[in-house]
């Protein structure tokens, strides 16, 4: 014999089928859900597809609220006198989320959601909050913006700058005429 079976040595197997390799850390994507939410009933859409899909994946998901200083206490250098903290601000974003998180999912969902605060921008909040993730979800409008929209701001500028997959998800409320 000379080494050859079904007329292929070992050598031009492996060169052919190379052994799979680990992909280094930082280039591998976490089995992660990346899902914004700002407590309109889109984002809620949102955060339930990302559970189920989580569920569906063995993913986990994390709902990111990102939060801003109120353009009144920044416009024109003046502060009132009861002006918020970045605390105060934080601390309100986080209930918030909570709530959302709590009322749309339950008090203990099928899946480990975990619910982050981050200051900033929602766009860069959550293109941040998406290196590395399988999927970013939003909902196809938040609280802000005009009613009869197809898509949000949010979600048009994140379908164009995400470091990964991008699912927009539409309530069942969107398909009524306002």
């Amino acid at each position: 014999m000379d080494g050859r079976r079904n007329g292929h040595t070992e050598q031009d197997r492996r060169t052919r089928y190379p052994e799979p390799r680990r992909q280094p850390v930082a280039d591998r994507t976490e089995n992660r859900i990346v899902v914004g939410v700002d407590g309109s009933e889109p984002s809620r859409e949102a955060l339930r597809w990302a559970v189920r899909q989580a569920e569906l994946t063995g993913a986990e998901v994390d709902a990111i609220m990102s939060w801003e200083w109120p353009g009144y206490v920044t416009w024109g250098g003046m502060m009132p006198p009861t002006a918020p903290t970045d605390a105060t601000l934080e601390e309100s974003a986080q209930q918030t989320l909570l709530t959302a998180v709590e009322e749309t999912v339950g008090k203990e969902p099928p899946v480990r959601v975990r619910a982050l605060t981050q200051a900033g921008g929602p766009v860069q909040v959550l293109l941040e909050a998406a290196r590395g993730a399988s999927l970013l979800v939003v909902g196809s409008r938040g609280l802000g913006g005009f009613k009869g929209a197809l898509l949000g701001s949010v979600s048009q500028h994140v379908t164009h700058h995400a470091p990964c997959t991008v699912v927009i998800v539409r309530a069942p409320s969107d398909d009524r005429e306002d």
